[in-house]
């Protein structure tokens, strides 16, 4: 038995068994052992063990616990000593056990009560011991089961609508959860359960390819994560290559249309099984009111019995429109469209004509408009290989996944999830149709090499016209694709009371109508993102920037600087002794404001900056004032908790910094090696970058890009300062694992950087700095 444990163990950590091998030989071995630990127990007549679960399913994963019952027939006198003998073996071996020791009537009336019970021993599977025994249980377990349809499958229903919610879609995360997530291996359990209460079939073979797929998937990552199911960026390149594909895109890809594919027949296989229940007088269970027979929804679709058909008179092949008409009212009345009216529209519809005529596409704007109920009905269009006849530009961007960690969705969920929210702002603009299409074409240029941003301006360019929108219209789309980065960029990475960056966005988007679409689209974008994309301090940036752009373009003087607030004329005033002040004070935007007052000396900001970066404080912007001799720098930060930092404290280190009594690259350093921060998931970290930009009017914009980390923006700082360069302004953004930082700096001349060899060195001294 030993042998037959250290066996399993080393099964679990080897590579060169994959797929359905690995599966049989886990599923095997866990057989044998179970067979030979009962029979070590000596059990008597009347007693059976039972697997449950993967190994009842004969579909294991490494890291799959062992799920037993053992079954005895009430008269066996020994039972425990029996179970004893099973469990503590197991346990020793250090293997997951959920256990339990029942008569088959005890096990089913635990069933009755415990849906996830019942669903368990629909996958009993005869181990050891009283053959007759473990078959009754099954028996009498399907017979339970099947008469208990009525009470238990709503039940079904809605728990796993809970779970998809929850866990999301395999088919669209970029970190799906194989096991839980909506497409993923419990949907198939559940088709298995809604098949053995006889209202639906078994798995058709495309779903059975692709849950097989996912446990091939799912092995190999348990093999590397002891257990777990979740796909996470950093796993997928080593599971790719030893299941043979290409690169971790392609598994991904594969990963993504298995979901789909086994999504969708979950959804349809639902909605078989709540017609079945209904023609037996259980439809009010599942939610289901008697309609009429044929309502009708738009010209040539009516509803029928809750789903989107086409009318009897309908011909799709004299009728291009059509498939448009049925997924708008499909979405509008937020019912599915009909299995067999998708493959109708897909083997008869006409091709839509070039361009496509005004009732075209009012239909999909109209479709687009409907918000969230939109992404079903295009899903079932894209599931039906329509989405890509009107568009053939999708197929490049269907199931793509990104490798941004700020991202949470495949590049097409991505773009449906934008245009959702992008409805529910179209009383904002004076264009809501401009809006719906910018925002489900924004990222298409994904698809295609290079940066996507030039890309999807060029595919966009094409689309405008094919969808017959005039040359106007199809400008601002092509605008509002070409520039839809811009607002959150010079949002978080310029200076607002800079004029010349409002003289800069105002001249890209050339009108207050465009600005508004702009805006609207940038909010959707970074909603539909995922939660580190949006929130009060961006929202706040950018509807700041938007403000000044339209005053600017409605004929407003450029902005001039915030006046100093009176705390500041105090600290300033109260520096002119020669020691530094500081104050800590919450702002209206609710973050904490760090303001110092200084004589002015070369590094001031470097020390600063290393002293918030001690004090566990995440800088969003910083700002320097000089004055008389005097520097006033002014600090937005992002405290640990909720926390405000000891101001009295940082203080002090800042006195010690600038009298040379604290080593802040020391202290940082310790730090650092202290505290393990997170990298980039999936991906190799590329090495930093320092761009240089002439927009802004008295100063350089030094723009470097590097991976995050315990004081950056103080070694940043520090190399600018040991060229000689003074930090007027410096921005900080964070996007996932990275920085991108922006610093308004002045030449020792007071003035712009020259360009040349002056700006080559400074880009070595703040790459040294970085080193």
């Amino acid at each position: 038995m030993a042998a037959q444990v250290g066996h399993l163990h080393a099964l679990r950590g080897r590579s060169d068994i994959v797929g359905p091998a690995l599966r049989r030989v886990l599923t095997d071995t866990v057989r044998a052992w179970l067979i030979r630990l009962f029979e070590a127990a000596d059990p008597g007549p009347g007693i059976s063990l039972v697997t449950l679960g993967g190994y009842g399913r004969g579909e294991p994963a490494p890291g799959s616990d062992l799920d037993l019952v053992l079954v005895h027939d009430g008269r066996a006198p020994d039972v425990g000593t029996v179970a004893d003998g099973l469990w503590y073996p197991i346990w020793d071996a250090g293997i997951s056990l959920d256990h339990s020791v029942r008569t088959v009537d005890e096990a089913l009336r635990v069933a009755a009560s415990d849906l996830r019970a019942a669903l368990g021993l629909l996958d009993v599977h005869h181990a050891a011991g009283d053959e007759d025994l473990s078959a009754r249980l099954r028996e009498r377990t399907l017979a339970q089961w099947r008469s208990g349809a009525r009470k238990r499958l709503p039940d079904l229903q809605e728990a796993g609508e809970e779970r998809g919610r929850m866990a999301g879609d395999v088919a669209f995360l970029l970190e799906p959860d194989l096991k839980s997530a909506r497409g993923g291996l419990r949907d198939v359990q559940i088709l298995r359960a809604l098949a053995a209460a006889w209202v639906t079939d078994a798995p058709p073979a495309p779903v059975q390819e692709a849950h097989t797929l996912l446990l091939d998937v799912r092995g190999e990552l348990h093999k590397r994560t002891r257990g777990r199911d979740k796909l996470l960026l950093q796993e997928q390149d080593s599971v790719a290559e030893a299941l043979g594909y290409a690169d971790a895109d392609a598994l991904a890809h594969a990963v993504a249309d298995a979901g789909r594919t086994i999504a969708w027949a979950y959804d349809s296989a639902w909605r078989r099984a709540g017609g079945v229940l209904s023609q037996q007088g259980w439809g009010r269970r599942f939610g289901r009111t008697r309609r009429p027979n044929r309502r009708p929804l738009a010209e040539g679709v009516v509803e029928q019995n809750g789903e989107v058909v086409l009318a009897r008179n309908a011909d799709p092949a004299a009728d291009p429109v059509l498939v448009l008409r049925a997924a708008e009212a499909s979405a509008r009345a937020d019912m599915p469209l009909a299995p067999h009216t998708l493959e109708r529209l897909a083997a008869e519809s006409a091709p839509m004509p070039v361009p496509w005529p005004d009732a075209a596409r009012d239909a999909f704007v109209g479709l687009l408009a409907a918000g969230p109920p939109a992404v079903g009905a295009l899903e079932a269009l894209d599931h039906a290989g329509l989405l890509v006849r009107l568009l053939p530009e999708w197929r490049r961007v269907r199931s793509k996944p990104q490798r941004n960690a700020v991202h949470r969705f495949t590049v097409d969920r991505h773009l449906l999830e934008t245009a959702a929210e992008a409805a529910d702002r179209t009383r904002r603009v004076d264009r809501p149709d401009l809006l719906l299409l910018a925002a489900l074409f924004h990222d298409i240029g994904k698809g295609w090499p290079g940066d996507h941003v030039t890309a999807g301006e060029k595919v966009v360019a094409r689309i405008g016209p094919r969808l017959g929108l005039p040359p106007e219209d199809a400008s601002v789309l092509t605008t509002l694709a070409a520039q839809h980065l811009l607002l959150p960029e010079v949002a978080t990475r310029r200076d607002l009371d800079d004029p010349a960056t409002i003289r800069q966005v105002a001249g890209l988007v050339g009108s207050r109508g465009v600005l508004d679409l702009l805006h609207a689209l940038t909010e959707a974008d970074a909603l539909a993102t995922g939660p580190a994309a949006w929130g009060p301090w961006k929202a706040r940036l950018v509807g700041e920037l938007v403000d000044r752009v339209g005053a600017w373009l409605g004929g407003a003087p450029p902005p001039k600087p915030p006046a100093l607030t009176a705390d500041q004329e105090a600290l300033l005033s109260a520096a002119a002794a020669g020691d530094p002040h500081l104050l800590v004070r919450v702002g209206e935007d609710e973050l904490v404001h760090v303001t110092v007052a200084a004589p002015d000396q070369m590094g001031l900001l470097t020390a600063i900056s290393g002293v918030v970066a001690l004090h566990r404080l995440d800088v969003r912007r910083a700002t320097a004032y000089s004055t008389s001799g005097r520097a006033l720098s002014e600090l937005v930060v992002s405290t640990p908790y909720g926390r405000l930092p000891d101001e009295a404290k940082m203080r002090s280190d800042l006195v010690a910094a600038l009298g040379g009594s604290l080593s802040l690259d020391q202290r940082l350093r310790e730090r650092e090696e202290s505290v393990s921060l997170p990298r980039r998931p999936g991906l190799a970290s590329p090495p930093p970058e320092v761009l240089f930009d002439d927009s802004a009017e008295d100063a350089t914009v030094v723009e470097v890009r590097a991976q995050d980390g315990i004081g950056v923006l103080h070694r940043i700082v520090g190399g600018l300062a040991g060229h000689g360069l003074n930090v007027r302004t410096a921005i900080v953004s964070t996007l996932g694992a990275d920085v991108v930082d922006a610093f308004y700096v002045r030449g020792r001349d007071g003035g712009p950087l020259p360009a040349g060899a002056e700006r080559e060195r400074v880009a070595h001294a703040v790459l040294a700095a970085l080193e």
